[in-house]
């Protein structure tokens, strides 16, 4: 038997949640001028920390598990086709359908036929990463078919009419009052004196997926975890909705990215305690489900599995880019970074926000269509430090810059910047020019007299004060100051 995904090639443009409409800096912007949100982010990235730093505190061969969950990872990435292979021989011996997806739009079409084939214009879905990335709802409605979020928060998102802001907590920008306002307008049947008790509104969101579950005929998942040697996969979550999806529907689609693999049950040992840890602060996920192919009179009687590529090979050929891939979808990077805590999600107009984000999209999508991610990090490196399977992403963050300057440095026509730093370089080349510039630069303390420092300049300097301010020149230069006090030029 021979797998074959077909030569690396990115995800493709126009199809899915990759891709934002704007650069990061330009939806950064707007973003930081929304004060609730600033709040509703910082209170719920402090609260996951806590919880985290808490539980994490408990264990003392922490560090050895990250150590472990890294080595895993690597080691499944080097051998990553022989353990796809494995899973695909062991799912199809236990009565499942393997489907292999070179990228989203094979994913949605391969997912949208199998809907059809059972007649059904609805579906249950388990909240799913992949998914989002391809746009898998977008593809089924455009098909006749409604695609029902059953988690709590991705029905609020679907509700709101809104996307997802964080890898765990994809409502994460919205408070209470917020989320009561969108069920009271959008949720059929809700009692109008619903108030914004989580408790009440936990009965409201429970009250109307019950109804969804008990109808549903057909469940699509995504999965934390596919284990090789016997073909099972697995979901974590803390609501018990992924539980209802995977048991009470006659038909179970799973749709999981190529990188989930692992081994053998026994590497499990290792992320099961990593990922509820890093994710959500507990010591271990209320839920915890696994399924094996089909087993007759129990659970769905027809399941399919779609391994879903979309610029994972892509990643993968890069040896050192390809660590973006050891991603478990914890969320820990986003919860202690000082970027996204004050952005939100949608400042990156991907599916992965936050760090991980901003090297795992870009290197999906091809670096060109998502430059200014990369970008979106002080380069403090908690993100490292948080990290359950210590991704360097900081390091990766700097690689992928490189490679942007380089692809910029190839182009027919120089970039603004690329024009300024030719400047920069031949002033600075000539001790003549460069004191002339100086001296030149005396001029800017009119832009700057009123606030002491300057916040806006003309194209293509405004790239600069777009996103800081500059400093106003000084009364003086260096060398007049020297001159000054030694009495020499």
């Amino acid at each position: 038997m021979t797998t074959n995904l077909g030569m690396p090639a990115v995800a493709p443009p126009g199809v899915g949640h990759l891709r934002g409409t704007q650069s990061f800096p330009d939806a950064a912007r707007g973003a930081l001028a929304d004060s609730q949100l600033r709040r509703n982010l910082g209170h719920a990235t402090r609260v996951i920390r806590t919880k985290r730093a808490s539980v994490v505190a408990e264990l003392p061969d922490w560090e050895q598990l990250r150590l472990a969950g890294e080595a895993l990872k690597t080691a499944t990435m080097a051998r990553l086709d022989e353990h796809l292979e494995r899973l695909e021989r062991e799912v199809t011996a236990r009565g499942g359908v393997v489907h292999w997806a070179r990228d989203a739009n094979d994913a949605n079409a391969i997912v949208t036929r199998l809907v059809q084939e059972t007649g059904e214009t609805e579906v249950v879905k388990v909240k799913s990463m992949a998914t989002q990335e391809i746009g898998l709802n977008e593809a089924l409605e455009a098909a006749g078919i409604a695609a029902h979020e059953t988690d709590l928060a991705e029905l609020i998102v679907q509700l709101g009419h809104d996307q997802p802001s964080h890898i765990l907590v994809p409502a994460i920008h919205r408070n209470r009052a917020e989320i009561r306002e969108i069920f009271l307008r959008e949720m059929p049947g809700v009692d109008p004196a619903l108030t914004s008790e989580p408790r009440r509104l936990a009965m409201a969101a429970r009250a109307f997926l019950r109804e969804r579950f008990l109808r549903a005929k057909v469940a699509i998942s995504g999965a934390n975890f596919g284990v090789a040697d016997t073909g099972t996969l697995l979901v974590v979550e803390s609501e018990g909705n992924g539980r209802m999806c995977l048991t009470l529907p006659e038909t179970l689609i799973t749709v999981m990215g190529i990188e989930k693999v692992v081994p053998t049950w026994q590497d499990l040992e290792v992320f099961l305690q990593l990922l509820p840890r890093s994710s959500t602060g507990e010591r271990m996920n209320p839920y915890t489900s696994a399924w094996t192919g089909v087993t007759p009179g129990d659970g769905p009687q027809t399941f399919h599995l779609v391994l879903l590529d979309n610029g994972r090979t892509a990643t993968l050929a890069d040896e050192v880019g390809r660590a973006a891939l050891h991603c478990i979808r914890c969320s820990a990077c986003l919860n202690v970074c000082p970027v996204y805590e004050r952005t939100g999600g949608h400042a990156y107009g991907s599916v992965y926000p936050g760090p991980i984000g901003a090297v795992l999209s870009p290197q999906l999508t091809g670096v060109e269509d998502n430059a200014s991610l990369p970008y979106a990090s002080s380069l403090c490196g908690a993100c490292f430090d948080a990290c359950p399977v210590r991704i360097d992403i900081p390091s990766l963050l700097v690689r992928l810059r490189a490679q942007h300057v380089d692809a910029q440095r190839a182009r027919s026509v120089p970039s603004a910047e690329a024009l300024s730093m030719a400047a920069a370089s031949w002033l600075m080349s000539s001790p003549g020019r460069f004191a002339a510039a100086e001296k030149a630069s005396r001029l800017g303390r009119l832009l700057g007299r009123s606030a002491g420092r300057i916040s806006t300049l003309p194209p293509p300097l405004s790239a600069w004060t777009g996103s800081r301010d500059a400093p106003r020149p000084p009364s003086e230069t260096f060398r007049e100051w020297w001159a000054r006090e030694r009495g020499t030029s």
